[in-house]
């Protein structure tokens, strides 16, 4: 399950950018590449009204 409640795919209409918070946009948490982001340090996230 995602830590991210707010977690969208990047194609859903009204999605943006935003900073992972597993890992605080660092793209890595314990040595490893994030979970959350596949070490992007990026997630997709609803904006506006979406």
């Amino acid at each position: 399950m995602s830590d991210n409640p707010d977690k969208v795919p990047p194609e859903a209409p009204g999605a943006g950018e935003n900073i992972c918070r597993k890992c605080e946009g660092t793209g890595r948490v314990d040595g490893k590449p994030c979970p959350e982001c596949g070490g992007t340090g990026k997630v997709g996230t609803p904006v506006g009204g979406a």
